[in-house]
């Protein structure tokens, strides 16, 4: 074990011990962010608009405050980016971070001097968590590498702005910069396979022990390695990497295929980062869920998601969630966002302390015929045959086939097989069955001859990639959509298929 390895057991420690403190008393850490937030934004002009001075508590708050989209808070974000102070939250922001929008095209969600230490400190808290529950440290001494956006910040008025990897990529700390890789200058490279085949010169002979990134990207990297190596595994590169951090997807569908690549199982940690603030991350390697930050400056609220699209929504704070109800995510933070739906359901799986998991998008859903069918319930059912068949899986999407040319319609699966099952009738009837188990009104649809069973429509080797690249949305932040229930990404997919 190296110095920095010891140094970094006893600072886990130290930070820990610290989250415990609110860990153990999660009611009183959100009110105390919810008077913090509501003091702040007395000071700013949407305090003033919505009666901040008469709040007193949180069904105060809610009769003052509607839920709002991106599009909602616009015309307050447009004010800020013509160079207006406290407008949303005392003074300007420190970054903007672009992102990708649906109607509005980009998206400019403010980053704040106070909300800059939840995304930075989230992170860090994450890997000290798992230096505390596992005991391996020993990665601290090796190359950790990043796969994220680059660093380089442009201006939006006299505000730098950059993707959120990138702008994050200029807060890791000084202790941690002869460990980081790739170089500034890879890191700063734009098209994706050029920085990905670069990146494999730089890292190829090093002592790479963390790997962090999006697993689709992390997997052409990985198979480029081996391309590049002549080597059958990461793990003969590199014998000492022993965590793979990640977020913006399930893992669980990929798992099959990245121990393949990997040639063993290695500890992960999934992480929960999103533009608007860094919401959970995974603190015990045998617990399920993420935990949920709540000392952040950021106040959660939660509306059952059947009931969302109700023309009054019932709202809820931490106190009032129940275990296993899928909630559409609400967020009030120090970033001065307020009442704003970043788009994300989740599932409570613990409440001491407040564990979720991510069950998909609001938007990302198949409910052509009410079956109103999530990202979770699909990424369960691949996963169970994927383990049952013995079979990888790189990637798939799922989209409602609503008229076919002949025959019911269907959901029709587009998969990207590292290796194909041998029955693929058995294969789509498994996952059929297990997503009819999970739910209930895709059984009775398929049950009353609504809909037939699944279609799978098989998606050729670097498809996805493919598809990604003629979008312009090949590497970085950027993942395919789990579902969804037009046939836009069906249609896209149509040239890349075998």
């Amino acid at each position: 074990m190296g110095l920095k390895s010891k140094l970094s057991v006893l600072f886990a420690r130290y930070i820990v011990s610290k989250q415990k403190v609110w860990m153990n008393n999660p009611i009183a850490t959100a009110q105390s962010d919810f008077n913090k937030l509501i003091v702040k934004g007395k000071k700013t002009a949407f305090g003033s608009d919505h009666n901040f001075d008469e709040i007193q508590n949180y069904d105060d708050f809610k009769k003052r405050v509607p839920i709002r989209d991106y599009e909602g808070l616009k015309p307050y974000i447009e004010r800020v980016l013509d160079g207006e102070k406290d407008v949303l939250w005392p003074g300007l922001p420190i970054y903007f971070c672009k992102t990708s929008g649906t109607t509005s095209g980009s998206k400019y969600i403010p980053l704040t001097k106070d909300s800059m230490p939840n995304h930075i400190h989230s992170a860090r808290n994450a890997l000290l968590h798992y230096i505390v529950d596992s005991g391996n440290s020993n990665f601290v001494d090796g190359k950790m590498i990043f796969l994220q956006g680059s660093p380089i910040l442009n201006k939006k008025g006299k505000i730098p702005m950059g993707r959120l990897s990138g702008i994050v990529a200029n807060y890791v700390p000084n202790y941690l910069q002869n460990n980081r890789m790739p170089s500034y200058n890879t890191n700063c490279i734009e098209d994706w396979e050029g920085k990905v085949d670069k990146i494999v010169d730089e890292t190829l002979f090093e002592d790479m022990r963390l790997i962090s990134g999006i697993p689709s990207w992390v997997q052409m990297y990985f198979e480029k390695l081996i391309q590049s190596s002549g080597r059958s595994s990461i793990k003969e590169i590199f014998p000492k990497f022993s965590l793979f951090v990640y977020g913006g997807v399930n893992y669980e569908p990929y798992r099959e295929h990245f121990e393949k690549l990997i040639g063993d199982s290695i500890d992960s940690i999934e992480l929960f980062p999103a533009s608007e603030g860094f919401i959970a991350y995974q603190d015990k390697q045998d617990e399920k869920g993420l935990l949920l930050v709540l000392n952040s400056g950021i106040f959660y609220e939660f509306i059952v998601v059947e009931s969302y699209h109700d023309e009054e929504p019932i709202r809820i704070s931490l106190k009032d969630v129940e275990l296993g109800v899928n909630y559409v995510l609400i967020i009030n933070s120090n970033a001065g966002l307020w009442g704003y739906n970043i788009g994300d359901t989740i599932m409570f799986v613990s409440l001491l302390p407040y564990r979720i998991i991510v069950t998909g998008r609001i938007k990302h859903f198949i409910s052509s015929f009410g079956e109103h069918v999530i990202a979770k319930e699909v990424e369960v059912a691949m996963s169970k045959a994927v383990k049952q068949y013995g079979i990888q899986v790189i990637e798939f999407t799922v989209a409602a086939q609503v008229n076919p040319e002949e025959g019911l319609p269907y959901h029709e699966w587009f998969v990207e097989f590292a290796s194909e099952p041998e029955d693929m009738t058995a294969f789509k009837k498994t996952i059929d069955k297990e997503l009819q188990t999970q739910n209930s009104y895709y059984y009775d649809l398929i049950q009353g001859n609504i809909l037939q069973e699944l279609v799978i429509s098989s998606v050729k080797k670097e498809g996805f990639n493919g598809y990604m690249k003629s979008i312009g949305k090949l590497g970085g932040q950027n993942k395919v959509p789990r579902l969804s229930n037009d046939r836009k990404i069906a249609d896209g997919l149509q040239k890349f298929l075998k």
